[in-house]
């Protein structure tokens, strides 16, 4: 499949900017500060949900102050595309969290179909609770579950097609230093 860089180029040019990477920042730095707060005397397993979660993880996990097991796991339901389908596994988790805590780390928590899934994983796999951290939780009522929240939220963001700071508009972006806003979308 032959990718057309100037769409990509395109898409970035007409986006919407709608946080900044010190608004983000700011924002990850809350969240530590409640994960610290919450977590520190629990012992958990952290996992970091690949690839979108990557970059929220490696800028929240240094602030986190207490020792913890890292690993990741890697649900999607996207596969590069702008709407989702079924659910995928590309590697579940290696570290054992039988009778501990687990925290999730994602980029996004939108319809919550790959973090719902991820939470019934790990639930069902003998974890004593776990917890979700989100850098995005996008405001809309089309949750899979409506009781679905994140316990830590970054920032909310209006229902549009987003990328950056680990989100991706296929495939590519994940590295922009900001949230942005697809035009039209």
């Amino acid at each position: 499949m032959s990718v057309d860089l100037a769409h990509i180029r395109q898409v970035m040019a007409e986006a919407d900017c709608l946080y900044t990477e010190a608004q983000l920042e700011a924002a990850i730095e809350r969240v530590a500060q409640a994960i610290n707060a919450e977590l520190a005397e629990r012992n958990p397993v952290v996992f970091c949900v690949m690839n979108g979660g990557l970059v929220f993880s490696g800028k929240l996990l240094p602030k986190l102050n207490f020792p913890l097991e890292q690993s990741y796991l890697h649900a999607t339901r996207y596969r590069n595309e702008t709407s989702g389908g079924e659910l995928f596994w590309k590697a579940k988790p290696e570290i054992s969290f039988i009778d501990r805590d687990v925290l999730i780390i994602d980029d996004i928590l939108d319809e919550g179909h790959t973090l719902g899934a991820i939470i019934d994983f790990c639930q069902h796999a003998g974890a004593n609770a776990v917890h979700t951290a989100v850098l995005i939780d996008k405001e809309h009522d089309r949750k899979a579950r409506p009781s679905l929240k994140a316990d830590y939220v970054g920032l909310t963001c209006i229902d549009r097609y987003i990328f950056g700071y680990g989100m991706d508009y296929k495939g590519y972006w994940r590295n922009a230093a900001g949230i942005y806003a697809v035009k039209g979308l």
